[in-house]
C-alpha cells in the first residue's frame, strides 16, 4: 500500500524491460531486496540497489497500462516507499495498481495553484471519479474539484494552456496548491501530456458487492434480471406509500 503522498523525485530512468533510478538516495536507506516501490504511482519490485539508485523489472502489462514505457531517459519521476504501521494516512489507501492514463487538455492558473483538466484513455473509469473524491495521478493523492460526465464534452480547451479533447470521454478536474507543485512532477507537464491513474478502490469493491447483490436477487427470482431493480425500487415505493397512509 502507498498512501499517495511522494517521498522524493529528481530520479533519471532507463526505460526498457529494466528500469534504473538514480539520485535517490534518501528513500533507499532502508531499502531492501524485494521491496514494493511506487514509480510515478506504478507498484514494483526493487530487484538491486546500491546506496544512490536501484533498478526494478517492468513486465508488459505494466507498459501497456502505464507511461513508463515512454519515459525518456534523465526525466524525474515521483517515487515512494511502501507505508509502514507508523506511517501518517496523509493521503489515501493507494495499491500502486494503475487503471489507466489520462491525458492532460488544460493547465491555467487560480491564483498560486494550478487547474488540470484530464481526460481518460477509457471512458469507463469516470464512474469512480467523484466530486471531493480521491484520484491519484503519478502516485499523488489528489482531491477532485469537478468532474463532467456529459458524453458531448470534449473538454474544450485550444490555445496556449490546452487541448480539444475526445467528445465522449468526459473528464476531470484537479488543483495543485503551490507546496504540491514543488513535490510531484504532473506540475511541469503540459496540455497534451499523459499522467498515471489509479482510481479509488472502494468504488470499484462497493461496484462489486452491489451487482453481485442484485444477481443473487436475480438467481433468487428465476432469471429475468432486467427487471430486479425495477421490482426491488417498486417494493420500496409501494411500503413508503404504505406508511404514509397509515
Amino acid at each position: 500500500m502507498f498512501t499517495g503522498i511522494v517521498d522524493a523525485l529528481d530520479a533519471n530512468p532507463t526505460t526498457g524491460t529494466t528500469l534504473t533510478i538514480s539520485s535517490c538516495a534518501p528513500i533507499l536507506t532502508d531499502a531492501h531486496l524485494g521491496d514494493s516501490i511506487s514509480i510515478n504511482g506504478t507498484c514494483l519490485t526493487i530487484t538491486s540497489f546500491t546506496p544512490t539508485q536501484f533498478t526494478v523489472g517492468v513486465s508488459p502489462e505494466t507498459l501497456r497500462r502505464t507511461n513508463l514505457g515512454r519515459l525518456a531517459q534523465d526525466a524525474n519521476v515521483n517515487l515512494e516507499r511502501a507505508v509502514s504501521a507508523s506511517t501518517r494516512m496523509g493521503g489515501h489507501f493507494v495499491q500502486g495498481h494503475v487503471d489507466t492514463v489520462a491525458r492532460i487538455l488544460s493547465v491555467k492558473d487560480d491564483g498560486e495553484a494550478k487547474v488540470f483538466r484530464l481526460q481518460p484513455r477509457e471512458r469507463e473509469v469516470l464512474r469512480y471519479i467523484v466530486e471531493k473524491g480521491y484520484v491519484t495521478l503519478d502516485g499523488a493523492s489528489l482531491t477532485v474539484t469537478r468532474v463532467s460526465d456529459d458524453v458531448n464534452d470534449g473538454g474544450g480547451g485550444g490555445g496556449d494552456d490546452g487541448e480539444q479533447g475526445e467528445a465522449g470521454k468526459g473528464w476531470w478536474e484537479v488543483m495543485l496548491i503551490a507546496y504540491t507543485q514543488e513535490k510531484v512532477v504532473t506540475a511541469g507537464k503540459k496540455a497534451g501530456g499523459e499522467v498515471n491513474v489509479e482510481v479509488d478502490m472502494v468504488g470499484k469493491y462497493v461496484e462489486k458487492s452491489v451487482v453481485g447483490y442484485f444477481e443473487g436477487l436475480t438467481r433468487q427470482e428465476g432469471g429475468g434480471g432486467g427487471g430486479t431493480l425495477e421490482k426491488i425500487v417498486g417494493r420500496i415505493v409501494e411500503e413508503k406509500m404504505r406508511r404514509h397512509n397509515g
